[in-house]
């Protein structure tokens, strides 16, 4: 159960990431000043915050069982498994404390399932962590913890590696190089005033605003439901820095981090609420394995190749 001071450093650990995040992902703050100038918005604190989500490897000292420590530490709670066969991915979604914090999203890649070379690789980094690190993190530190999600787990990658990856597994590679990198956070549309408010209407504004989107299973992803539809953009492409392998480095632009956003509609139970009285609990929870398979490939060269141009 979570106290008022967990709360306190919760609120700290997510201010960190949340400021990192935007200094990394433009997109965020152009996306943010694009609502507030059409009056959508007063300010980014008006935003609700749907969920943000991390990226894992799978390995016995890190992957989800390590990483989840830190907030369910706060508070949260785990909620429903999900598998993603093609991507080899596993995950689980965490239902936070209070209403006001997002939900969270933590993949992790099958390492085992890899090709051995694949594996190779991977374990050749993650070796280098030789204990899960979550055990001897205060987690009552907010500063330590804000710290530990923003240094690197591993040595800096070669660029061949990287690469290597890549070809079986960009999920793989951008582990590799991101580590505990916000991977995204997500804009509750539903939210916003009407002729805004819905998954399709914001796509029209946000490419009417020059933002490129994810066009995996389409640039609205729906639940079979319906309840649940998502979009997201595609990744920032950011300057990364690599081993060269020659005790030299090498900078190679590579796939950052994006912003995702949902819309959850009323439950059919609550249909007859007035809009006024509707709450978080009265929309569809959770998240729909469908709908995530595709927002993964926010971050593949598939999408960013054909769709990333300068702003």
């Amino acid at each position: 159960m979570s106290t008022p001071q967990h709360i306190k450093t919760l609120d700290f650990v997510l201010d960190g990431l949340m400021r990192r995040y935007s200094e990394r992902v433009p997109y965020v703050q152009r996306v943010v000043q694009c609502m507030v100038r059409d009056g959508l918005i007063a300010s980014a604190e008006d935003i609700e915050n749907d969920h943000i989500a991390f990226r894992t490897m799978g390995v016995p000292q890190l992957g989800i069982r390590s990483f989840e420590k830190i907030f369910l530490h706060y508070g949260y709670q785990r909620r429903d498994p999900y598998n993603f066969p093609g991507k080899k991915l596993n995950a689980f979604w965490y239902a936070p404390p209070t209403d006001r914090h997002p939900r969270i999203f933590i993949s992790e890649l099958r390492v085992g399932d890899l090709s051995a070379e694949t594996q190779r690789i991977i374990l050749s980094y993650t070796d280098e962590v030789k204990a899960d690190p979550v055990e001897h993190l205060n987690l009552d530190d907010g500063a330590a913890v804000d710290a530990f999600l923003h240094q690197p787990l591993w040595r800096t990658p070669l660029w061949s590696d990287y690469q290597r990856l890549a070809e079986e597994s960009e999920y793989a590679a951008w582990v590799i190089y991101n580590r505990y990198y916000l991977n995204h956070f997500t804009v509750s549309v539903h939210n916003l005033p009407l002729g805004y408010n819905t998954i399709e209407e914001f796509n029209v504004y946000l490419e009417r605003n020059g933002f490129r989107l994810n066009d995996a299973g389409g640039k609205a992803k729906h639940s079979p439901d319906g309840l649940l539809i998502q979009s997201s953009t595609i990744a920032e492409m950011v300057e990364a820095t690599f081993d060269d392998g020659q005790g030299g480095t090498i900078v190679q632009r590579i796939s950052g981090s994006y912003v995702e956003f949902a819309e959850r509609r009323v439950l059919p139970e609550y249909a007859s609420l007035p809009a006024e009285q509707i709450r978080r609990q009265h929309r569809r929870d959770g998240f729909e394995a469908q709908n995530a398979d595709k927002i993964f490939e926010s971050t593949y060269s598939t999408q960013t190749e054909r769709h990333q141009t300068a702003m």
